[in-house]
């Protein structure tokens, strides 16, 4: 395992963007050994979405041969809504590169049966050889993907009603209005992300502090030797405590 600690955000992008950069091209994937990747949503990746897309605009990255599986989507909402998890990758980033739609897998919300449809994701993720790297980020309250505090470790992709404390905060997207907020979600389980062959967890603080939500999934991941990348020296002084 390792422990990145890096002055802000920025730097913690820039971070993350090279090294993914060099992972897929160290891998040399090619028309039958893919690269997957798993893939986050939300505020903190846009920068590092933003570095990827100069990557391959300069020549130096490609993603013709990559898979990418994105680890959550709202249920209910059209796919094409703003705030759509299919909307945001394919305006944030998908558009932008030369990957194959066929290649970029996202969770269905509308699915007919939405636990055949968690139950075939993880089916592809098989299929595809697993995941290779798994980019996650620790949420406000605690949760990596829509896995809230004290979601089981051997938890799969699986069907999940969203914290009254993540629909408050989620509210911001939807003009404030609680009413707007979708209250269900399909996520990749805990299970899910640990069995990527790395999985580097990027978490920042909230009001100078970490909250016990963040501190356990911390705690979890120096437990499991999950690979981290922090953005601020706060978060040390919270870590220190966890044994």
């Amino acid at each position: 395992m390792k422990l990145i600690i890096l002055e802000d955000a920025l730097q913690a992008s820039e971070w993350a963007a090279k090294y993914i950069r060099n992972r897929i091209v160290q891998f040399q994937p090619g028309p039958t050994r893919y690269f997957t990747l798993g893939l986050p949503t939300g505020s903190t990746p846009l920068p590092f979405y933003k570095k990827l897309i100069e990557y391959y605009k300069n020549g130096d990255l490609s993603f013709k041969y990559v898979k990418t599986f994105n680890m959550d989507e709202y249920v209910g909402i059209p796919r094409d809504h703003p705030e759509s998890f299919h909307t945001y990758m394919w305006n944030n980033f998908f558009k932008h590169i030369d990957i194959s739609p066929t290649n970029a897998y996202i969770l269905d919300g509308n699915a007919s049966d939405l636990q055949t449809e968690c139950d075939t994701f993880e089916k592809k993720i098989r299929e595809a050889g697993g995941i290779e790297l798994c980019v996650g980020g620790i949420g406000t309250e605690g949760h990596i993907a829509f896995n809230e505090p004290g979601s089981s470790l051997a938890s799969r992709t699986r069907v999940k009603t969203l914290a009254v404390d993540t629909i408050l905060y989620n509210s911001r997207y939807f003009d404030g209005e609680l009413s707007k907020v979708p209250t269900m979600v399909l996520t990749v389980g805990v299970g899910t992300v640990m069995d990527a062959r790395e999985t580097p967890v990027s978490c920042s603080p909230v009001t100078g502090v970490v909250n016990v939500g963040r501190a356990n999934w911390l705690q979890l991941t120096f437990q499991t030797g999950m690979f981290s990348l922090f953005q601020d020296e706060i978060l040390v002084n919270g870590i220190q405590y966890l044994h």
